[in-house]
């Protein structure tokens, strides 16, 4: 459990600079758009005590991103409550149901991209929801309520760049899914849209320059909010990642998802591991 894991000092320190630099940039940048923007440290790869670390520092950070369904329930099982997680990697059908119903504090779902995944993270949800109201009702519970057990949040991801390597839906199919999750999903909330664009495109943004995928992200999102009766604000925009955020920020975005920039370069999938082998230094 986290308080049996070990944080390195000087690798706390230098996780808390990367973090505070790019904090500053994300309030600088969000001075012309006039938005909260919100924070995604995309911790994938990364041992669970650097998650920890920015936890629990004296300004917190809350909000971390995973890939993998395995990496991310065994970091959930070890990390507080407290942590809101983000799945936004490429999310198979068969691990819908398991993400939304073993993972409390699973804030969002940002890589929905049909109507199949949607289901499954819908009977997930209801699922925990049901198993937290029978665990009050007996007395059971460790801290967890149904009553206060929010709607899952859901980022509807876009193909906008339309390489056949990126997941996401058609953007001429974003309406329908959208409209599927808020009219047959009660335990599920529309929150917004997420694409992660052509590399060659995230490259080349400059906080000066639009980058055509987040044109693209936003149109569509116009088109849902228009089709669906909603005020488009509503609708979030998570588009930004290491190498594009201040201009993603510049063209609206409501989220970003930093990842090397705050952790550094990521280990070989096959070496990582969520608990370091950490030797206490001895005085």
């Amino acid at each position: 459990m986290a308080e049996d894991m070990h944080v390195n000092p000087q690798r706390a320190r230098q996780l808390l600079e990367n973090l505070g630099s790019v904090s500053q940039t994300i309030q600088s940048a969000s001075r012309v758009s006039g938005k909260n923007v919100r924070l995604v440290a995309v911790s994938k790869l990364k041992p669970a005590s650097d998650i920890l670390a920015l936890h629990t520092s004296p300004n917190p950070q809350y909000h971390f991103g995973e890939n993998y369904f395995q990496e991310l329930n065994e970091k959930a099982a070890l990390l507080p409550r407290s942590v809101r997680w983000h799945f936004i990697g490429a999310l198979q059908t068969n691990k819908c149901k398991p993400l939304a119903e073993h993972i409390p504090n699973l804030w969002c779902v940002e890589s929905v991209d049909n109507a199949k995944k949607a289901d499954a993270l819908e009977k997930g949800r209801a699922a925990l929801t049901e198993r937290l109201k029978t665990q009050n009702e007996n007395g059971t519970s460790n801290g967890d309520s149904a009553g206060n057990q929010e709607q899952l949040r859901i980022m509807v991801q876009v193909n906008t760049s339309g390489e056949e390597s990126k997941s996401g839906c058609e953007p001429g199919d974003t309406v329908a899914l959208c409209r599927h999750v808020r009219e047959s999903c009660p335990h599920l909330k529309l929150q917004g849209l997420m694409t992660i664009g052509a590399i060659a495109r995230s490259k080349a943004t400059t906080a000066e320059t639009e980058n055509e995928d987040f044109v693209a992200l936003k149109d569509t999102r116009d088109k849902v909010a228009a089709e669906l009766g909603i005020p488009a604000d509503e609708l979030e925009l998570s588009m930004g990642m290491s190498s594009d955020y201040e201009g993603a920020i510049a063209m609206g975005s409501d989220e970003v998802r930093i990842g090397s920039t705050i952790f550094g370069e990521r280990p070989p999938k096959k070496d990582a591991k969520v608990v370091e082998d950490v030797k206490e230094e001895k005085g």
